[in-house]
């Protein structure tokens, strides 16, 4: 795979490319000083994975994301933990805080290899075939698969996709989160984010910006907030 480096501060570019070579066998093409460089370099190249400061002069990271013209999965970079929720709207499939830990860059980036290999060219045939109130019949790599509604934990909108997390695999396939939450019956699923549907049951806990199922961080947003917590907390209520 390979990925560039957008971010205005020459230090922070030299140690993530440092730390990028350590933890993987990312080939990075090229590192940037802004929006607009990267922008130009983005017109003939196609890097698979994009790690993009937020809080850069002309052109802000959020900004560059919005108007991005390839299809590159994407990375924030930022000290600023308060864009978290903001960078999922623009379908980043990752936000690390800086400074940042070699740990936490390495399950970014595995993230990232794992989704290079879900959206695959054959994704576009993945179809749900049928729903009720108990299943999702899904076809996926010539092979249909019979998915308990109970044994989703939670589902993820990456562009074009869902990603479906079950307790024994993931699913790819092309619908937007909007489509696949109208087929899932039951009061049972919660859209909490723009990105994000969850299984309440398979919620273990939670603060005030995250929900946590087993090792897996899921952004809460704002306009989700008091819908999760009616609910979540309604057994403690009755």
């Amino acid at each position: 795979m390979t990925c560039i480096i957008v971010d205005d501060e020459p230090l922070a570019r030299e140690g993530l490319q440092a730390l990028i070579e350590e933890v993987s066998e990312l080939r990075v093409l090229g590192r940037f000083s802004n929006a607009p460089v990267a922008l130009e370099f983005l017109k003939d190249n196609t890097p698979d994975l994009i790690f993009l400061d937020i809080q850069m002069p002309k052109v802000t990271g959020l900004e560059f994301a919005a108007q991005l013209p390839v299809k590159s999965l994407l990375i924030f970079t930022t000290a600023y933990s308060q864009y978290a929720l903001k960078s999922y709207e623009l379908d980043a499939i990752d936000y690390l805080l800086k400074p940042i830990e070699k740990v936490r860059l390495e399950k970014a980036i595995s993230k990232a290899i794992l989704y290079k290999q879900l959206l695959s060219d054959d994704t576009a045939k993945n179809t749900i075939e049928q729903a009720n109130n108990n299943f999702l019949l899904i076809k996926a790599e010539r092979r249909f698969h019979k998915i308990s509604l109970k044994d989703i934990r939670f589902i993820e909108g990456l562009k074009d996709y869902v990603v479906i997390y079950t307790t024994g695999q993931k699913l790819v396939t092309a619908m937007n989160l909007k489509t696949i939450h109208q087929k899932l019956n039951g009061d049972n699923f919660l859209r909490v984010s723009k990105s994000y549907i969850v299984n309440l049951n398979a919620v273990e806990s939670f603060d005030t910006h995250n929900l946590y199922i087993s090792d897996f961080e899921i952004p809460l947003g704002e306009i989700y907030k008091a819908d999760f917590f009616e609910k979540y907390l309604s057994d403690f209520n009755e």
